[in-house]
């Protein structure tokens, strides 16, 4: 963040810890909201990129492979395998509807992805919200130490003006750039996060789509009829 902005400079350092002196208030509130940050992000890039996903082609392969062979049971505990990702969930709920008709597992399926979206967008936009106090935090700190150095120099002698002012200015415009830092950092990590978000989405649609297509597909393969159409034709 503005902390990273500044490494590569000498004095810049020794600028944010005098600005954390003169008027912390601001920029601890900043760091808060900063560390928050830091663990959403921590938290959702572990559900996306580690256990929480599955390849969704070689997944749905081995469902396939097992539906088609008639090993239903064995294509759940497939899915139950890895019970912590959201695909299979999805997949599974399909597979436990197999036997009551092609509606049945539309049902199923459109249940499965409604419960489950939801888990894939947790926290996402609240990373944008933080951008936006984050900015908002920043830009009060510079405001009141706007405020503060317009106030001492009104009391000041005119040898001590000069310094004041433009000491009431850095912390200031320390305070914008901190919170603009934080801002961005947060905006950054949103947009990679929500399209992660939004790939798992469209796997897992995609995913239910083909569970319906085999379901039906496998009815008609093996000659028989679902319940939909026995109950039709009595």
């Amino acid at each position: 963040m503005y902390l990273l902005l500044l490494a590569a400079e000498g004095s810049g350092q020794s600028q944010l810890v005098e600005a954390f002196k003169q008027n912390p208030t601001f920029m601890v509130l900043n760091l808060f909201v900063s560390a928050i940050v830091l663990t959403i992000v921590i938290e959702r890039f572990a559900f996306q990129m580690t256990r929480y996903r599955v390849n969704s082609n070689e997944f749905f392969a081995q469902v396939k492979k097992l539906v088609m062979a008639g090993n239903i049971d064995r294509a759940i505990k497939l899915c139950n395998s890895v019970p912590s990702a959201v695909l299979p969930r999805v997949v599974k709920q399909g597979l436990l509807a197999a036997h009551k008709g092609r509606s049945a597992v539309s049902a199923a399926l459109e249940e499965g992805l409604m419960e489950n979206t939801p888990l894939l967008q947790k926290r996402v936009q609240t990373l944008w919200s933080l951008a936006n106090i984050a900015t908002l935090i920043g830009l009060i700190g510079t405001i009141v130490g706007l405020i503060r150095a317009f106030a001492a120099v009104s009391l000041a002698t005119p040898e001590q003006k000069t310094a004041l002012l433009t000491k009431g200015i850095s912390e200031a415009m320390n305070n914008t750039a901190f919170g603009l830092g934080i801002a961005v950092t947060n905006i950054i990590a949103h947009l990679f996060i929500l399209g992660q978000a939004k790939r798992m989405i469209d796997d897992m649609e995609l995913a239910a789509l083909r569970m319906e297509n085999l379901l039906s597909s496998r009815v008609f393969a093996v000659g028989g009829e679902d319940e939909e159409q026995a109950a039709a034709r009595s």
